[in-house]
């Protein structure tokens, strides 16, 4: 089958094979057609080796498709099922799933060490687990959630990780309020579904922030009230707060750079929510004066932070009722072999989302 591959850590290119093979099938597993998959910010961080990842790899964890056999032991699936992928699976029977803070369950992460791929040259891995740049992949039952015959499959692919965290981050996470005033910064996929979060919730005062004027533009058809280019950021927060910050500022890009940004630009008392993986060794710098004298919260969202499955089919009910704007997301689309195509998309923020036809 084929595959789009990363040989090396730090390469810049994918290069599409057909000598790929999907393994492990067998016990508790399903062998899943991929049909759409997204390219995320995250696919690209592990490319250039900021988040880590074993190689030669196949990018993609957004993604969605079909059942083509299930294992032994699985009986809540079948060929047949429409599925979206989902890169972090709770086991159900850990401390953190007990605890109902499912998005932090390890099991998923223990499955990006196992190679999901073959080929005549030896093992490849799967990012996150699944590697969704390939026809099929081979991953546990409980990676693969049923989703309803309504929903196509680029749009469940987007629920599958980037809707999911932009949605959740300011529904579950910053739990912010109406008439809340919010900026967020960096507005590609995530950062615009967490604009429309913040717009379901109600928030008074929606600035995007972004360097790309075309993801600005975006930004405002998905309900910000105002965007502005970094350098603009300081003079919104005047006009909007008269100088005193936000009451939630996302940040959405990954840095230690824009977090701190992020920070001085949340009001004394307001929310500061992390929304971007970043890299080990980017250090956010904070003084123990200003986190005891200003009272600034400072929330990590890790995918979306809140249980997945249920953040899926409020996602599915929000679409279905016309409350969020999915397929807006999708700017742009390629098939597999135009995979590197996507990835230069994404790199110079021409694309919110690029859809990769299977």
């Amino acid at each position: 089958m084929r595959a789009a591959v990363l040989h090396e850590i730090g390469q810049d290119k994918l290069e599409v094979l057909d000598d790929i093979e999907a393994v492990g099938f067998g016990p508790g597993k399903v062998r899943v057609r991929v049909r759409a998959t997204g390219l995320c910010h995250s696919d690209l961080s592990a490319m250039s080796g900021v988040l880590p990842q074993p190689g030669p790899f196949v990018p993609g964890h957004e993604g969605a498709g079909e059942i083509l056999d299930v294992g032994g032991g699985v009986a809540h699936l079948k060929p047949g099922d429409r599925v979206v992928l989902c890169w972090l699976p709770a086991c159900g029977a850990c401390p953190a799933c007990k605890r109902g803070q499912t998005q932090l369950c390890l099991a998923g992460f223990m499955n990006a060490g196992t190679p999901n791929f073959k080929r005549p040259t030896g093992d490849v891995f799967g990012f996150a687990g699944t590697g969704t740049f390939a026809e099929e992949v081979v991953v546990d039952a409980g990676c693969a959630v049923p989703i309803p015959d309504d929903v196509p499959f680029d749009i469940a692919a987007l629920i599958g990780c980037g809707v999911t965290t932009g949605l959740g981050a300011a529904l579950n996470t910053a739990d912010l309020e109406a008439g809340s005033s919010v900026a967020v910064i960096g507005c590609g996929g995530v950062g615009i579904s967490a604009i429309q979060g913040a717009r379901l919730r109600g928030a008074a005062e929606i600035v995007a922030v972004d360097p790309v004027a075309s993801r600005r533009e975006s930004a405002l058809r998905f309900g910000a009230t105002q965007a502005v280019p970094p350098e603009g950021l300081a003079d919104a927060r005047q006009r909007i707060t008269a100088g005193e910050g936000f009451d939630h500022v996302f940040e959405v890009v990954g840095r230690s750079a824009t977090a701190r940004t992020a920070y001085e630009n949340t009001r004394r008392g307001g929310t500061l929510v992390i929304v971007g993986a970043g890299a080990v060794d980017d250090v956010l710098q904070l003084n123990m004066f200003e986190l005891f004298f200003d009272e600034k919260r400072i929330l990590p969202s890790l995918y979306g932070g809140g249980d997945v499955l249920r953040g899926y089919e409020r996602t599915i009910a929000l679409w279905r009722a016309g409350r969020i704007d999915l397929a807006g997301l999708i700017t742009h689309r390629v098939p597999l072999a135009g995979i590197n195509e996507a990835l230069d998309q994404m790199r110079t923020g021409t694309a919110l989302r690029t859809c990769i036809e299977i």
